[in-house]
């Protein structure tokens, strides 16, 4: 496995977390220092980062760098949430960008479900900085279905009247995993959620670089028609949807992990050659 690196961990920014600031211990940040092959992991929406560290964890011991931000907002409490913003959770993507690429000469970014969609963005807006992404489980058509679709249009106006409502953690079809999130979303960050999803579908097209898209069939929170929808629109030439069979929403965490560790690594070998 890649070492953790107190004195490299200590000068990130994305490592830091605010004085005063309560972060919950499977909600910090996450980081392992390895070759000059890295790979940004980016966590979901009222998520954290504890979905994404055994992938960290996985590439780390392939020998990659690997940085797992803790997007604003996250591993606090779901009121901390509605005080941020699409842009602030870019901005703290994009320095993580910044600050793996110092440390790597290739690298690569992959996220679950808004960590996905973030993961689409940076391909959108810093393909030349990347060598490669693998968006898992990534909204980019909807992030709902039938009747919630429906509400979603409603959230503008929801979110001044209704703080919050059930949250969608926990879609895992292994009875003996959980996954760390709100058990609650703040409807002012999900109105921001969808202003990112909308920036997001309209520039699909710009994705030029190599890619490589999970979805599972039963995912019961991100419909699967969203898989299909990426790969027809982005203008990679090495594309490809790699569909899960035995597993629901958190990919990364549920039955099927190994097979997206193993297939995201060899994405990455493959790109990156003799470097890994």
């Amino acid at each position: 496995m890649g070492r953790k690196s107190e004195s490299t961990a200590g000068s990130l920014q994305t490592m830091s977390i605010p004085p005063g600031l309560e972060v919950m211990e499977d909600g910090k940040p996450f980081f392992f220092e390895g070759g000059k092959v890295g790979c940004l992991l980016i966590h979901g929406f009222t998520g954290t980062t504890s979905s994404l560290k055994p992938m960290g964890e996985h590439l780390a011991s392939k020998g990659l760098t690997v940085l797992g931000p803790r997007l604003p907002g996250h591993g606090t409490n779901v009121k901390d949430m509605g005080r941020y913003g699409w842009r602030d959770w870019v901005d703290t993507v994009e320095t993580a960008l910044d600050e793996i690429s110092s440390m790597c000469d290739t690298v690569f970014a992959s996220g679950l479900s808004m960590g996905g969609t973030l993961t689409l963005y940076l391909g959108e807006n810093h393909g030349d900085r990347l060598a490669g992404i693998a968006p898992i489980s990534a909204p980019a058509l909807t992030i709902a279905s039938g009747a919630n679709k429906v509400l979603l249009k409603l959230v503008p106006v929801l979110k001044h009247v209704l703080k919050t409502f059930p949250g969608p953690g926990n879609d895992l079809k292994d009875p003996d995993c959980t996954e760390v999130a709100y058990d609650k979303l703040n409807t002012a960050a999900l109105s921001e959620f969808l202003v990112l999803l909308d920036d997001v579908r309209e520039n699909l097209g710009r994705i030029t670089i190599p890619i490589r898209i999970f979805h599972a069939h039963e995912d019961h929170v991100v419909p699967p028609e969203n898989a299909p929808y990426i790969l027809d629109r982005v203008s990679s030439t090495d594309k490809d949807l790699i569909w899960l069979d035995n597993c629901y929403h958190v990919a990364t965490l549920d039955l099927q992990k190994g097979k997206v560790f193993s297939d995201t690594y060899d994405f990455i070998s493959k790109i990156a050659g003799p470097e890994v």
